[in-house]
């Protein structure tokens, strides 16, 4: 069932993708550059799409919770007492816009009592649009088609060799340890998080294992409901349910919304063959 009334689902598409071809026009023209943190950078793009979004959810939603990257005042709301909560960022893989590159995303998730149901991730360069939810079902649409059906279908597994999205950061430190564990594991990654989630949907990789410990809420919010509602297994290194809810502190920073989890999302036979192996990978590169 659609959490939301086909019609709001309709002008959530049309402000995701108005917002997104909005990017490559500004692009165009000459933008500023900050580095928030250590290779954490933002864009006066960013920031303008984010008080565009902001706004516009919160006409559409104005009992509901909006959260958005790039204000901070707005994760106050993490902690009140709304229902649903819509987790915005602007513009997912800074890096790869910056440098050129095309995978990188406008993304919208919704919480709704702190689990992820719904999710939108569009992709400027290629005009497309993923979405869908929990006990609702994945779509696509292409430039302003129609919506299709988005096909989830797991990648052919074998215990000695898969492919696998994994962030270049993540692989440095640990590419070895995994390599040593599977030998015949693939690493390839590109920028965007939800948009590498959806390989791992679209069967394009098996598994997807995040490590950084950089992401927040609203990297993860879109995508882990679309890998839910394609059947996705999503979880921790150790097998724990992943946690949204700002009571799990050790799971959740108080005041950056960072998931302090490590986050593995994959197809069920994947996770449960290689799971164990990528633990213990991971413990011997900590070693060193």
């Amino acid at each position: 069932m659609n959490p939301i009334s086909l019609e709001l689902d309709r002008q959530i598409r049309a402000i995701v993708r108005h917002c997104g071809l909005q990017i490559i026009q500004m692009a165009s023209k000459e933008f500023e550059i900050f580095e928030k943190g250590p290779e954490d950078y933002v864009t006066t793009i960013d920031q303008a799409l984010d008080a565009e979004l902001s706004a516009a959810f919160s006409h559409l939603f104005p009992n509901d919770g909006v959260i958005t990257e790039e204000d901070i005042q707005s994760r106050q709301k993490f902690y009140q007492t709304y229902d649903r909560l819509w987790c915005i960022d602007p513009l997912d893989g800074t890096e790869d816009f910056i440098q050129g590159r095309s995978n990188y995303s406008v993304m919208v998730g919704l919480l709704e009592n702190y689990q992820p149901i719904a999710g939108w991730i569009y992709a400027p360069v290629y005009d497309q649009l993923y979405y869908g939810g929990v006990n609702w079902g994945l779509f696509q649409t292409s430039a302003d088609g129609a919506p299709t059906p988005l096909i989830s279908a797991p990648q052919n597994f074998s215990a000695d060799l898969c492919r696998m999205m994994i962030g270049h950061r993540d692989q440095t430190r640990y590419g070895d340890a995994i390599a040593h564990q599977i030998p015949n594991v693939e690493f390839y990654s590109i920028g965007s998080f939800g948009l590498k989630v959806l390989e791992v949907i679209t069967g394009r990789a098996g598994l997807y294992l995040y490590l950084n410990g950089r992401v927040k809420v609203w990297d993860t919010a879109g995508p882990l409901a679309l890998a839910k509602a394609a059947g996705l297994t999503c979880c921790t290194l150790e097998g724990e349910p992943i946690q949204f809810s700002p009571d799990a502190i050790d799971a959740i920073d108080p005041d950056t919304l960072t998931h302090r989890q490590s986050i593995l999302i994959g197809w069920s036979d994947c996770v449960a063959a290689l799971r164990p192996k990528l633990e213990a990978a991971v413990k011997m590169a900590t070693k060193k």
